[in-house]
């Protein structure tokens, strides 16, 4: 077997504000094989909203997962989200991309609300081949900070990072991969952290927009501990078993609702913005929170429309043995986006 430190092998590192995730993805044949899966959970606090409260301890719990996982490799791929990452669909005049690097800023001012001194920014054409007088450009922008902080973080720990992608484009590489026949028309990805729920929308394979809600499986663990006097473990239990529980349905009727709300609402904007009739056909639920029993439902019921647990690795081979110490059914929602971090090829 070909050490880890082989450039034909991506590790992907996600660190969530509940588990540090991370995945290894061998290049090397004609497709991509998953050989290493890890977790590490996060001392409670130390990561906030996404924002990393206390590095020291972080970095340590990074390298803690690296040791345990006996992986050498010390480059990796990890992704940067939340409110200071903006990702959107805009139009330009066509021209050719190297003209467009060069104007690309300005066009930025008119749609990003950040201070543009510190912003990292990039961008892709959509129609390189189209004829009309404009184009359609996906531009992604990120607080310089907080790409600045990432790699500090990672620095800490001893590693390098070899790519810092968009969360976004992450779960996309993952999604695209798994799931090709749903790469027409407009679907949702919601994934389902500890603290945040992220909100991607995509439109013909392509992400188009990105909105993040201030709810996850802590909220959940929460309303029981405070409404049900459960200690957290037992609430924990709950919120992962396989059946739906009378004692947690109301918190997720009512959380749902929330979540249901803030999809809607990304999803009015989008069509008045495109003044487009398309609606959002479908969703697809990752992270830890798409366990929840019942939650998938009670979103189906009050959007209208089918929803699906997405599963990160449907189309993806295996190698043997790599969930022999890990319950796949309890892992597997965890993964869609180290998954999509390590299908970024060397």
């Amino acid at each position: 077997m070909a050490p880890f430190g082989r450039k034909k092998r991506t590790v992907g590192l996600d660190i969530g504000s509940g588990w540090i995730k991370l995945v290894v993805m061998d290049h090397g044949k004609d497709q991509p094989e998953l050989v290493k899966v890890a977790i590490a959970p996060v001392l409670a606090d130390a990561i906030v909203e996404g924002e990393v409260m206390d590095p020291g301890i972080v970095a340590e719990a990074i390298r803690g997962l690296f040791a345990t996982a006996g992986i050498k490799q010390k480059a990796v791929v990890t992704a940067v989200g939340g409110r200071d990452v903006i990702v959107k669909k805009i139009q330009m005049d066509r021209m050719k991309e190297s003209d467009a690097r060069e104007v690309i800023r300005w066009e930025a001012e008119q749609h990003v609300p950040f201070d543009m001194e510190n912003v990292e920014l990039d961008f892709q054409i959509l129609d390189p081949e189209g004829e009309g007088l404009q184009m359609n450009v996906l531009l992604v922008a990120a607080k310089r900070e907080l790409v600045a902080n990432k790699v500090s973080l990672l620095t800490d720990a001893g590693l390098a990072p070899a790519v810092v992608d968009v969360d976004a484009f992450a779960l996309h590489n993952a999604f695209e991969l798994n799931y090709p026949d749903a790469q027409t028309g407009m679907v949702g990805l919601l994934n389902i952290g500890h603290e945040v729920t992220n909100i991607n929308i995509l439109e013909d394979g392509v992400p188009i927009l990105t909105r993040d809600l201030t709810i996850g499986t802590r909220k959940f663990r929460e309303d029981l501990q405070r409404e049900r006097g459960m200690q957290a473990e037992e609430a924990d239990k709950l919120l992962q078993a396989v059946e739906r529980n009378a004692a947690v349905d109301p918190f997720v009727e009512s959380r749902g609702e929330e979540m249901a709300v803030g999809i809607e609402r990304a999803a009015a904007f989008l069509q008045t913005a495109s003044r487009s009739g398309v609606a959002v056909g479908k969703i697809y639920m990752s992270g830890g929170g798409s366990r929840i029993p019942g939650l998938g439902e009670v979103l189906a019921d009050r959007l209208k429309v089918p929803v699906e647990k997405a599963d990160p690795m449907k189309n993806v081979v295996v190698q043997e043995g790599v969930f022999d110490t890990l319950a796949v059914e309890e892992v597997g929602p965890l993964l869609m986006l180290p998954v999509g971090l390590a299908l970024r090829a060397a």
